[in-house]
């Protein structure tokens, strides 16, 4: 796995903005990690070093893939509300979709918006065959998300941290309301 300069590039949505993540985020890093039930289904609670180094592993993901997690801006605060994009953790089977939101920003369709944005750059940008996301079955706002964006599912695996899981195809498409 070839490690490789990248520039993190940078998608405008109506009202969200996913860029490259900076040290400047960790104090949403650090809120999120450390609700416990925010970051339940993320490793979560973690104290700040843990959620530094997620953040860390995020901002190493792009060199060392190619791809990765976008930090998730909202337009008219300028701040970091959560993340979004696609991680490939060593010894897992393949890439996915991940997105995590901070309890404020949730309800809103941020989550909807951004993953639009990732999954559309991901086809037409990266030219992929195929975006999917895993999610532990009693995740249930992540699978009602999935729906949202048309997700199929694809698979039932069991995965390296011992968890069997859906596997959900995503579609290059409009969100389903």
């Amino acid at each position: 796995m070839p490690e490789q300069s990248v520039e993190i590039p940078r998608l405008e949505g109506a009202r969200l903005t996913l860029r490259a993540p900076t040290a400047s985020d960790f104090p949403a890093y650090q809120s999120f990690f450390a609700d416990g039930e925010a970051s339940h289904f993320y490793g979560g609670p973690m104290w700040d070093g843990q959620a530094w180094r997620v953040l860390a592993a995020q901002i190493g993901h792009w060199h060392l893939r190619g791809y990765g997690v976008w930090v998730i801006e909202d337009k008219e605060t300028q701040t970091c509300v959560g993340a979004c994009g696609f991680a490939w953790p060593e010894g897992w089977p393949r890439r996915e979709l991940t997105w995590w939101l901070l309890p404020e920003a949730r309800g809103k369709g941020l989550a909807v918006e951004a993953s639009r944005l990732a999954i559309r750059h991901a086809y037409d940008v990266y030219r992929w065959d195929l975006v999917e996301t895993h999610m532990n079955d009693k995740n249930e706002a992540a699978r009602a998300l999935v729906l949202r964006l048309g997700g199929e599912r694809m698979a039932r695996e069991r995965f390296p941290d011992g968890l069997t899981r859906n596997v959900y195809r995503l579609p290059n498409g409009e969100a389903r309301y």
